[in-house]
């Protein structure tokens, strides 16, 4: 057989082991409940020798890996901000992997930065922000934060503090901490949205908005915290790396979008693209240059009128991630993707319901999007041991946070597979293990 043969044959097992995980993957435990060290230890210490075939590899993929992975694709993965990668990026990604691009210059690959150019103008366009906007994708919101408050430290030089809620996205620490820049956290109120009356700019080079918070995805006065940004000349960043793929619903818009420097939205959060996808809009593209355009002689081109992505962000090598959102905006369009986020906010509001409603269970934050934070009534050991419970269940897995000082729990709605069945066996299971545990009733729904 020759090699081009083989790559076909390992290839048609490869999509056919990737078809058969997405249709079972719901009869899997959602959740990894291996020991540390248990995969290692039935793998080989040491490479091999001589080549092994491809079919050993998906054999072990089957045999030791499999069971040592938590399934984000599960629909009902409710923990964190569940995600998908649904099958139009998937195929997108293999062939990102085939092509083996890398999109550091214009000159090195056209196609690479005019796709992304035009896919993140699609982008602008589904969800409503200015067209003028420059877009490009990084890996994830931290780096996508890290490039904005870079460029916010290089505008105003003489200011060294950011300024953010205290519900506030863990990245943003550490993107201050890596800048050399100090964090300053405004209070929150009642529904954990930034409190103005405790908003101080002073000295601050940025102030950064949450638009859905991590915990309970709440939704600070962007308008407000714009009209402050303004009168100190502070950089305004709008954290929306959840929350700004429902923007292609127009009913789930909140204002002053418009009015930001820089917004990031993670498409692989909410917008069925596998990770990693996280692109970064700003209006001042400039100030970004400013930032990390670094042109040394061995990436001279003679090229004119070009635009060199590397030069808006940390890293110079690019890989194509635009081919894979692309994909999935031309495979779901502006209708399918409006529709599957419509039914994970009815989910969610749902799902919210049912807690409402029941004894012994209380709601403990407003649910603007798709995640709903609630706990058993009692205290935070309690509630502890009833995600430790559902968790281990393998049926269903949740994750939690802290409010007012209190353990909550969180269930995350985001997946295409997810159904009112799967939410509605979440519930069961949680009303069963708490009924167990003594902390609620059996009953079903």
């Amino acid at each position: 057989m020759t090699d081009s043969q083989q790559f076909r044959a390992d290839g048609h097992a490869a999509i056919d082991w990737a078809a058969d995980y997405l249709e079972g993957v719901r009869d899997l435990p959602v959740m990894s409940t291996v020991a540390p060290g248990d995969i290692r230890a039935q793998l080989p210490a040491a490479p091999p020798e001589q080549a092994e075939p491809f079919a050993d590899v998906l054999a072990d993929l089957d045999r030791v890996l499999l069971p040592g992975f938590t399934h984000w694709n599960h629909p009902r993965f409710f923990a964190y901000f569940s995600i998908t990668g649904s099958q139009p990026g998937i195929l997108a990604e293999l062939l990102t992997a085939t092509l083996n691009l890398n999109g550091m210059l214009w000159r090195t690959s056209p196609a690479v930065t005019e796709l992304e150019q035009l896919t993140l103008s699609w982008m602008c366009q589904l969800l409503g922000f200015p067209e003028t906007w420059h877009g490009h994708i990084e890996d994830s919101a931290s780096t996508s934060t890290l490039a904005a408050l870079c460029a916010a430290r290089t505008a105003l030089p003489d200011r060294r503090v950011v300024v953010a809620s205290e519900h506030a996205h863990s990245s943003i620490d550490r993107a201050c901490r890596i800048l050399g820049l100090d964090l300053r956290h405004a209070p929150v109120d009642d529904a954990f949205r930034m409190r103005l009356d405790g908003l101080d700019l002073s000295d601050a080079c940025a102030v950064v908005a949450a638009v859905g918070t991590t915990s309970t995805t709440s939704v600070d006065p962007v308008p407000e915290i714009a009209d402050a940004a303004a009168a100190s000349g502070a950089w305004l960043h709008i954290d929306a790396a959840y929350s700004g793929s429902a923007r292609v619903c127009p009913e789930l818009r909140t204002p002053g979008f418009e009015r930001a420097d820089s917004v990031v939205v993670n498409p692989h959060k909410w917008l069925f693209t596998p990770i990693d996808c996280s692109c970064l809009f700003t209006s001042r593209p400039e100030d970004l240059r400013a930032a990390f355009a670094l042109t040394p002689e061995y990436l001279r081109t003679s090229a004119e009128g070009v635009l060199n992505l590397n030069e808006y962000g940390p890293s110079l090598g690019r890989r194509f991630r635009a081919l894979k959102l692309w994909a999935v905006l031309r495979c779901y369009g502006r209708s399918g993707l409006q529709s599957l986020i419509r039914e994970h906010v009815r989910l969610a509001e749902l799902f919210e319901g049912w807690v409402r409603e029941e004894p012994g269970w209380e709601l403990c934050a407003p649910r603007p999007y798709s995640v709903v934070c609630f706990r058993p009534e009692g205290g935070d050991a309690r509630s502890e041991a009833l995600l430790e419970a559902v968790n281990a269940t393998g049926e269903a897995y949740l994750s939690h946070t802290r409010l007012n000082d209190r353990h909550v729990l969180r269930l995350a709605i985001g997946n295409a597979a997810t159904t009112e069945d799967d939410v509605r066996v979440a519930w069961q299971v949680l009303r069963r293990e708490a009924a167990r545990l003594g902390a609620g009733a059996p009953a079903g729904v």
